[in-house]
């Protein structure tokens, strides 16, 4: 039984893999590109490392995808008959047990199995990564503070996993609106993990969030090394300062960061894009020509109506086909979403119907230009929306969409309590879309004034 580099017991035999083993957790929290290629030289050298196995598994799984569920379901055969042939510890039975229950679509459960482990050891950083991966997933930003704060005093100053453990702690106080307090343990937590991407941008969900545009194109300016060796998160780094260069009605600059860094490599992963989809309908919805860019997502879209995996995934290639124009693909998304929901077969089934099925047709209604059933439907699945998952911004293109929509179709006042609800989240701040919105529902209001005075004929 070896030891890894936070001190946890592995059932590894060999410092070779036991070295790869360190790298890949080393990588995995650092968001960094070379995690399969870490963990792949451990799974070459010992295969029956049920820990590698289990881990390979959950990160196939957090991509999204349908087709790598096989690839987990592999991982998890791999992980199990090593268990019977005696090669685990207790600590990687739990690891195997998360993965068994996220395969079956039980994400829930998974993180229960997660959070034994951290019970047992809270100073498990790799089962308190997880932990918190899932949940963001889930849209559970309570469930990840609670998680992290009660595992915090196991990290004193010498432990290797501190800063990475502040950055996702940072993330989640941003999530539960304590912006002050984020940004400070962010901070010191980058001082320890300078390549902590996911604290970093923790700061920058900051800035977003009090409508300090300036601040933080200020605080990624001169940081990119922060990012450049991550996986495809790096993509999604650019696209928070584009958010940034958007509130400042900058679009030259947010066309040229689509372009060179967003989607620099027209990847499919949903993350890129839901990054690539939800920024372009902000720049349409503040009047801005984009161009033919909506083809190339449409055109991979289409290609994922029947995944199914993630009701945030969903949305965002609805967004790409209705751009992109495809009828018979959204006719197809929009099917397969109402079979899953009467399915109901599979913890991710319940969130097809709430909040899916009602913001699906919302954003079909509002590319239709159809704004009272866009408005109406939009604002109902406002109401679970957090359950989609992502973040606070990620999702605010969903409530950008649902005040056009009514500020479109005329629920004036609908509008602006909506707009009044998203402003009190950001520290009571307007960021430019606000300001923007509350205007055009001031000229609403004065042309409906108008209306009425005139005398009828």
């Amino acid at each position: 039984m070896k030891k890894d580099i936070f001190g946890q017991d592995t059932s590894l035999r060999s410092a070779e893999a036991l070295e790869s083993w360190n790298d890949t957790q080393m990588a995995f929290l650092a968001h960094g590109a070379a995690t399969p290629e870490h963990l792949g030289k451990v799974l070459t050298a010992e295969p029956d490392f049920a820990l590698g196995q289990a881990a390979k598994g959950m990160f196939y799984l957090l991509l999204g995808r349908r087709e790598l569920y096989p690839t987990a379901q592999e991982a998890l055969k791999a992980a199990e008959t090593a268990a019977l042939q005696g090669h685990i510890s207790p600590r990687e039975r739990g690891f195997v047990d998360a993965l068994k229950a996220y395969v079956n679509g039980r994400m829930t459960e998974a993180v229960a199995h997660l959070e034994t482990i951290l019970r047992a050891r809270p100073d498990d950083v790799l089962a308190m990564k997880l932990s918190h991966a899932i949940r963001f997933v889930l849209g559970d930003n309570h469930g990840m503070r609670r998680s992290i704060e009660r595992v915090m005093g196991a990290y004193g100053p010498d432990h290797l996993g501190r800063g990475y453990l502040m950055g996702c702690h940072a993330f989640t106080l941003e999530e539960t609106g304590d912006y002050t307090k984020a940004e400070t343990v962010a901070r010191m937590g980058l001082a320890i993990s300078p390549d902590d991407a996911w604290g970093l941008h923790a700061v920058a969900h900051v800035y977003d969030m009090t409508a300090d545009a300036k601040g933080g194109i200020n605080w990624l300016t001169g940081r990119e090394e922060a990012w450049a060796h991550c996986n495809n998160f790096r993509y999604h780094v650019w696209w928070h300062k584009a958010l940034m260069h958007l509130d400042l009605g900058q679009h030259d600059e947010v066309m040229d960061l689509y372009d060179t860094e967003i989607r620099k490599d027209k990847t499919d992963d949903y993350r890129d894009i839901s990054n690539a989809t939800s920024l372009l309908s902000r720049l349409e919805l503040d009047g801005v020509n984009v161009g033919d860019r909506w083809e190339e997502l449409a055109d991979l879209s289409m290609n994922r109506t029947e995944d199914g995996c993630l009701i945030f995934a969903d949305l965002h290639y609805l967004l790409a086909l209705i751009g992109g124009e495809r009828n018979d693909a959204i006719r197809a998304l929009m099917g397969r979403m109402h079979r899953d929901a009467k399915t109901n077969a599979v913890e991710m089934d319940k969130l097809m119907e709430h909040p899916g099925l009602a913001a699906a047709a919302g954003l079909e209604a509002f590319g239709e230009a159809d704004y009272k059933t866009a408005f109406l439907n939009l604002a109902r699945a406002r109401q679970t929306m957090q359950k989609a998952g992502g973040s606070h911004a990620q999702r605010d293109v969903f409530e950008r969409l649902t005040i056009d929509a009514g500020i479109r179709a005329g629920f004036l006042d609908e509008a602006e309590n909506i707009l009044a609800e998203r402003t009190a989240k950001r520290a009571g701040r307007e960021d430019g879309y606000a300001s923007a919105r509350m205007s055009l529902i001031s000229e609403g209001r004065a042309a409906a004034a108008c209306a009425d005075r005139v005398p009828a004929e």
